[in-house]
């Protein structure tokens, strides 16, 4: 079963549609108009299982270093889920991973402000 096309990010306010740019066996990209957002969700299958939901974000600005040059940037944010096979129920997993998600963006993100600052 695919996940819906497309999908949507909201970033600083501002929504983005990423349409479906790729799929196959296991794994899927939504990647938006402008090429400068991509979202990759796949899973692999070993020992344990793994999840990974990937957001790549690009950008053109200009360069600190060099006066009136524009320079690309990029960033890269994703969340891996590493369950073993067996001893995990989906909703057992979801609870722990609700968990994180409810850590992160508690207080309006504090804790992703702390991290992102370099506290640990």
């Amino acid at each position: 079963m695919a996940i819906a096309d497309p999908q949507s990010l909201t970033i600083a306010g501002t929504p983005v549609s990423l349409p479906r740019t790729a799929s196959g066996q296991d794994s899927g990209a939504f990647t938006s108009a402008d090429g400068l957002v991509r979202m990759s969700v796949s899973s692999s299958y070993g020992k344990r299982t793994r999840r990974t939901v990937r957001v790549e974000h690009r950008k053109v600005a200009a360069d600190p270093f060099a006066t009136g040059v524009n320079t690309e940037y990029s960033l890269t944010a994703y969340v891996v889920f590493d369950v073993p096979k067996v001893g995990y129920t989906v909703a057992q997993q979801k609870e722990v991973i609700d968990a994180l998600m409810v850590w992160m963006t508690a207080s309006t993100g504090a804790k992703i402000t702390q991290v992102l600052g370099g506290e640990s």
